[in-house]
């Protein structure tokens, strides 16, 4: 078994990979950097994401890599992901390979495209990466990748370790492209930053085309075209199902005893769990799935072999659920839904044990009377002064409400700033303040980052214009995606032509530089605005004082 090193921070040092003990066939990669390095060897002509925890380390070891840099493979940061995964279909009608990431919450942003790419199939084939965050470290709720798959009815796959998530990605392409559809493998967090030994390939494909052309029918999603591949999709599912029977990935293992009193069904990382609990063995006949649609043959034997099955899998109950349409009403299946594993959160060895019926010995007892510390902004940051600016001027109006966003400005929401009163999804910021505005709020005021700003806020910020709704946005610019690790903005540099271009009245788009020398001008130009009855656009801009840092330092560094 592998041995999964928790590596809260460590995901962070930039080295593409560690080499293990001279060896070059076997590296240390976390679970991103397996992922990444199998589709560069698996032959993609690129890689299409938008910036989102767990799934970044993804990209960002594509864009590192000398191999894709020599190959010249397509790794700059797409607006969002919707606009990946279009991009990705678009390699694929061409006939290469494209990878396609994010993390779940994206997977709603580009479920359009997603679902639809089932319905035109593919030909170069597409793997869409879906990082889920149970116990949302970095995201604003849990959610299960895999119902989008079994929506849109096309294959899964779910690494158990580093090593299975290097070596699933050329047989995901390949099968991509024999059904025609695209595959969706879903990780979840300590998958993607987690780091263990990988034995990589040193005869790897070249970038890989496909050769064949596409049938322009199968993409022109017209109602009459649309039904009729529908109907395809319906017809292969038989075919999945088979292969999900015979895949190396979907393991059968009989236990000692002919009749077992339990048998176990362990889900991707969730077989991880399992095993580190039984060292010398599993007792219980176990069935390990990382191949989906669910394999009904190999559970109707796991179930004939025990009297009652435990489903061991992190996200949402998508397996058990299905169990209990499978399996006979009366048959016993336990899981999170029965309460034997924990509702919500990430699973661990240890609540998997406890669901086993093992006892948990607590090496450490846990700390008494520690002050929780949640994270704050940096030191000097600019999006503090914003806050600064924002609070002293609000104060003056008693009905003021401060609209948020996703990004580390969100932080505006806690202590000292107390601003946000809400935060949902990219982009909401705009289009609440609106709706607060048409309800008759005044002053409605939107806080955006740059980076989310071009990903969702665009849209919402037409609609403002083409209503004239008398809101105030403020796009605070710090020259980066820096919630995220500091990726390029998208629209660095652009906003105020991207704000003209929506129909914002010129005299109207304001920029200001946010520090504490500047506060008279920033809160002048704040009141002035709010009392502008229309739509106005502050943009204070100054950069991330983390990109800044990194960029001094590696001065430094290139003077040496």
């Amino acid at each position: 078994m592998p041995i999964l090193i928790k590596s809260y921070n460590l995901y962070r040092i930039n080295i593409p990979s560690i080499i293990m003990m001279n060896n070059p066939d076997k590296l240390l990669l976390l679970g991103d950097q397996a992922i990444a390095l199998g589709a560069i060897h698996a032959g993609i002509s690129g890689v299409y994401a938008y910036p989102g925890t767990p799934s970044t380390e993804i990209t960002e070891y594509i864009q590192d890599s000398p191999l894709a840099q020599e190959r010249k493979l397509h790794s700059t940061w797409c607006t969002n992901e919707k606009t990946a995964m279009e991009a990705a279909l678009g390699v694929s009608y061409v006939g290469g390979r494209a990878l396609v990431c994010m993390k779940h919450v994206g997977m709603n942003v580009c479920a359009d495209a997603f679902v639809n790419s089932a319905i035109t199939g593919v030909n170069g084939g597409i793997v869409v990466l879906a990082a889920d965050d149970p116990s949302m470290h970095s995201s604003q709720n849990e959610q299960d990748s895999r119902f989008y798959g079994k929506f849109a009815m096309i294959p899964m796959l779910e690494p158990s370790s580093q090593q299975e998530a290097y070596d699933m990605m050329e047989g995901a392409f390949r099968l991509s492209e024999e059904k025609k559809l695209p595959v969706l493998m879903r990780i979840t967090t300590r998958m993607a930053h987690s780091r263990a030994a990988v034995t990589v390939k040193q005869n790897f494909l070249e970038v890989t085309r496909t050769g064949r052309p596409s049938v322009p029918a199968d993409w022109v999603l017209l109602p009459g075209n649309a039904r009729r591949r529908y109907l395809e999709v319906i017809e292969v599912q038989p075919q999945l199902m088979a292969l999900s029977e015979s895949s190396p990935y979907n393991l059968y293992m009989q236990g000692k005893e002919k009749m077992a009193e339990k048998g176990i069904i362990a889900c991707g990382i969730g077989y991880n769990y399992v095993m580190e609990n039984f060292p010398e063995g599993c007792p219980y006949p176990l069935l390990k799935i990382s191949q989906y649609p669910l394999p009904v043959e190999k559970i109707a034997a796991l179930a004939a072999s025990c009297r009652e099955i435990l489903v061991v899998e992190d996200g949402q109950p998508f397996v058990e659920e299905q169990l209990k349409g499978i399996l006979p009403s009366a048959y016993q299946v336990k899981g999170r839904l029965s309460g034997d594993l924990p509702r919500t959160g990430e699973l661990n060895p240890d609540n998997v044990r406890l669901a086993l019926g093992m006892s948990v010995t607590q090496v450490y007892a846990p700390a008494k009377q520690v002050v929780s510390r949640p994270p704050a902004l940096c030191n000097g940051c600019g999006h503090r002064d914003v806050y600064d600016a924002l609070n002293k001027v609000v104060a003056e109006y008693p009905d003021a409400k401060i609209f948020g966003d996703i990004g580390c400005y969100t932080l505006g929401a806690l202590p000292p700033f107390r601003s946000l009163a809400s935060c949902v999804d990219m982009g909401a910021s705009i289009t609440m303040a609106k709706g607060a505005a048409d309800a008759g709020l005044f002053p409605a005021i939107a806080v955006i980052g740059d980076s989310t700003f071009t990903h969702s806020g665009m849209t919402g910020l037409l609609d403002a214009v083409n209503d004239r709704a008398n809101i105030t946005v403020v796009i605070s610019d710090n020259l980066t995606t820096a919630m995220t690790g500091g990726q390029d903005s998208a629209g660095t540099n652009k906003f105020e032509a991207i704000c003209l271009g929506l129909g914002v009245e010129p005299e109207h788009v304001r920029v200001v530089v946010p520090l504490p020398k500047n506060m008279d001008e920033i809160t002048r130009i704040i009141r002035e605005e709010i009392e502008y009855n229309g739509v106005s656009v502050i943009i204070p801009r100054r950069e991330c004082m983390q990109t800044l840092n990194r960029k001094l330092k590696q001065k430094r560094a290139e003077k040496k």
